[in-house]
C-alpha cells in the first residue's frame, strides 16, 4: 500500500473508531515538560509507515462494527478479514442466535427472535441481495451455519446467501423443469452441499467444486413426507418413511441409500428426527391409536443403536398442540436451534421448543408484529450468523 493512501486510510480510521488525526500544522515545542499534557493524536507520518503483520495486528483489535465500516474504505483493509491476527481475533466472537420467520405474505423481511437475549428485534432482517427479488416467486428453504438458501423460481435456481458478509453465490437447478422436494442445506468441512429431490432421482449440490451430482438408485419409499427436511448425522442424511414408520439414510459421498434396521416406538402417530448438527440423533412423535395422539414423546438414538425416551410432552403443553394441528400431522416440523429442539406447525405462529440443558418445555410468544389476517404458512428456521461461513 502507497504512503499516501495509507494516510487516508488512517483519517478514515481515526473517525470510525473516535481518535483525532493531527493537521500538517507544525506544533509549538513546549518551554518545559509539565507545560502541556502529552498529545494521544495519531500521527499519519508515523502509522502510515507501519509494517504490514504490524498494522493488521493494530487493526485487529477494532469491533466488528467499526471494521464492517472501515473494509471498503481500501483493498487492503478488505483483505484484513482473512489475515491471521483478525481470525484469531474474532473467531471466537460471540454472535447472537436468532430464530427466523418466514411467510409468503412476507417474502422481502424476516422477523428475528434474539435467543440469546430472550426479545424480538425491532427491526425485520431484510433481503440486502441484488439478487432477490421482492415476489412470491423467491422463498426461503433451509439454513445451515449462517448461510441461507432461497429458490428463485423466476430463474429456475437457488441462491446462498451469508447475511453477515453480505455474500452470495447464485447456483442454477441442472434440470427442466425447476422441479425440487426435500431440499436440505448442510454444512461440510470447507463448504456445504445441498441435497434434493428431483423426481425419482436425488441431486446433490457440492460448493467445493460447484458441481452437481445425480443419483438414480432412489426408490419413492419416502412417500408424501416432502415437507421435513432431513437429519444430518455421522456424515448421512436421515428421513423416516410412512406408515408404518421405518428409518432410511443417505450417503451424502457415494449416494447410496440404506434401509436401517433401528426398532421403533410403538403406537407411533406421527415421528419427525433432528439432529444437533452430527453428535447427536432425536426423535419426536406421537403415540396413540387410530392415528391420534395422546402423548408427545422425545427419544434419543443411543451408541447401542436403540432409541432411548428422554423427555415425554407435560399434558397441558401436549393438549394445546394437538389443538393447534388438529391431529394433521403432515403439518409439524421440527428443527434443532443452539440446544434445542423446536417443533412447529404451519397453521400456528408459536414455538414449542425443548431446552436440553434444562429438560424443560416452553412456548415462544407470537411475534407482535406477525400481522391476525396471518393464518398459515408460517416457517420458522435457525439463524446463527457466521462471519467465516462462505456460500
Amino acid at each position: 500500500m502507497k504512503l499516501r493512501e495509507k494516510s487516508k486510510s488512517f483519517k478514515c480510521l481515526s473517525k470510525l473508531s473516535g481518535l483525532t488525526v493531527p493537521t500538517a500544522k507544525p506544533k509549538a515545542v513546549p518551554s518545559s515538560p509539565a507545560a502541556s499534557p502529552p498529545s494521544l493524536e495519531m500521527d499519519p507520518g508515523i502509522w502510515s509507515r507501519l509494517p504490514p503483520e504490524l498494522l493488521d495486528h493494530v487493526l485487529s483489535f477494532l469491533s466488528l462494527r467499526t471494521y464492517f465500516n472501515l473494509r471498503s474504505t481500501c483493498k487492503h483493509f478488505d483483505s484484513l478479514l482473512y489475515s491471521p491476527s483478525f481470525v484469531s481475533k474474532h473467531s471466537d466472537s460471540s454472535f447472537s442466535s436468532f430464530l427466523l420467520l418466514a411467510h409468503p405474505q412476507c417474502f422481502s423481511q424476516f422477523p428475528l427472535y434474539d435467543s440469546a437475549r430472550g426479545t424480538w428485534r425491532s427491526f425485520p432482517l431484510s433481503l440486502s441481495v441484488s439478487l432477490l427479488s421482492s415476489s412470491p416467486s423467491t422463498a426461503l428453504l433451509s439454513t445451515a451455519n449462517g448461510l441461507v438458501c432461497f429458490s428463485l423460481r423466476h430463474s429456475g435456481s437457488f441462491l446462498v446467501c451469508n447475511f453477515l458478509t453480505k455474500s452470495s453465490r447464485l447456483i442454477e437447478f441442472p434440470y427442466h423443469p425447476f422441479a425440487f422436494e426435500l431440499l436440505t442445506l448442510v454444512s461440510v468441512p470447507l463448504g456445504y452441499k445441498i441435497f434434493t429431490l428431483f423426481f425419482d432421482s436425488a441431486l446433490v449440490f457440492d460448493s467445493r467444486n460447484h458441481s452437481w451430482r445425480r443419483f438414480d438408485n432412489f426408490e419413492s419409499i419416502l412417500g408424501d413426507n416432502h415437507r421435513q427436511e432431513a437429519a444430518y448425522y455421522n456424515g448421512r442424511l436421515y428421513f423416516v418413511t410412512p406408515e408404518p414408520f421405518s428409518i432410511i439414510s443417505f450417503d451424502l459421498d457415494n449416494g447410496e441409500w440404506e434401509q436401517t434396521d433401528i426398532v421403533m416406538p410403538e403406537e407411533l402417530t406421527f415421528v419427525r428426527l433432528v439432529s444437533d448438527g452430527d453428535r447427536k440423533l432425536y426423535m419426536i412423535g406421537g403415540t396413540g391409536r387410530n392415528g391420534i395422539s395422546r402423548n408427545l414423546r422425545l427419544w434419543e438414538f443411543s451408541e447401542q443403536g436403540n432409541w432411548v425416551e428422554v423427555e415425554s410432552v407435560p399434558q397441558m403443553i401436549c393438549k394445546k398442540f394437538m389443538s393447534i394441528c388438529y391431529h394433521n400431522y403432515e403439518h409439524v416440523y421440527c428443527f434443532w436451534h443452539q440446544g434445542t429442539i423446536c417443533l412447529c406447525c404451519y397453521t400456528w405462529p408459536e414455538i414449542l421448543y425443548y431446552k436440553i440443558c434444562r429438560r424443560s418445555w416452553h412456548w415462544l410468544p407470537k411475534c407482535p408484529s406477525v400481522p391476525e389476517r396471518w393464518s398459515c404458512g408460517f416457517r420458522w428456521f435457525s439463524f446463527v450468523p457466521e462471519l467465516y461461513a462462505s456460500a
